[in-house]
């Protein structure tokens, strides 16, 4: 299976507007933002679990990432409230579950196999530093070689400078409306800039997104990272 599989080309995914997909497990359902394989695959999906529903233990070949978006999403590891940011570094396992329901954007074979750093972060209580321009604030969430991660405030009337991204930029619009020189981006928007592309950013309404910078050059599949 391939969505959005061509990380040279950018991409923009309203999630709102895709199908809920069944799982293999009764009571989870995917929106799928792009993938590149068949079960097992470099992805990057909305998974939504029902009140009750649990996947079967299983390692992650290539590594996860995940923020938890709504509901209590838990493991043997813990509970994870909205705003949690988690990292399970390639090898670890985990048997994920929630009595309460729960839906997360989660990325995984996304990960270098050298990173072996877990993460978990309580975005909601963890301390925010100014940005670049007025009117940004960020949170750092996790750096690695190129690949740097965050969340970013943009208060409303923001604008940010023109750049280019040599690593590439993934985003993900997590509360109210980003945009740039080429679209608006409402909540629920996943967008790929590809390695080399150049965008002018800003928020007229204001906004929180979730950014990924310097990673898609050096991409991990299936079977390459164990």
């Amino acid at each position: 299976m391939k969505i959005h599989a061509d990380l040279t080309q950018r991409a923009v995914v309203h999630s709102d507007a895709l199908p809920w997909v069944e799982s293999p497990m009764p009571g989870v359902q995917r929106r799928m933002l792009e993938r590149d394989g068949k079960e097992v695959a470099r992805a990057t999906s909305i998974v939504r679990y029902a009140p009750g529903s649990a996947f079967s233990a299983h390692i992650h070949g290539g590594g996860e990432e995940y923020i938890v978006l709504d509901g209590v999403f838990s493991d043997e590891h813990g509970d994870f409230g909205p705003g949690t940011y988690v990292r399970n570094p390639v090898g670890s396992s985990h048997t994920p579950h929630s009595k309460e329901g729960a839906t997360i954007l989660v990325k995984l074979w996304q990960m270098d196999p050298a990173d072996q750093q877990p993460v978990v972060i309580d975005t909601t209580q963890a301390e925010w530093v100014p940005g670049l321009v007025s009117g940004l604030q960020v949170l750092p969430l996790h750096t690695h070689g190129t690949e740097q991660v965050a969340f970013v405030k943009w208060a409303p009337g923001t604008k940010f400078q023109t750049h280019q991204h040599w690593g590439g930029e993934e985003i993900f619009v997590l509360d109210g409306t980003f945009a740039d020189d080429q679209g608006v981006y409402p909540e629920g928007t996943w967008l790929r800039n590809p390695p080399g592309s150049i965008h002018t950013p800003f928020s007229e309404e204001g906004c929180l997104i979730y950014v990924k910078t310097g990673h898609l050059e050096n991409v991990y599949h299936p079977g390459e990272s164990s």
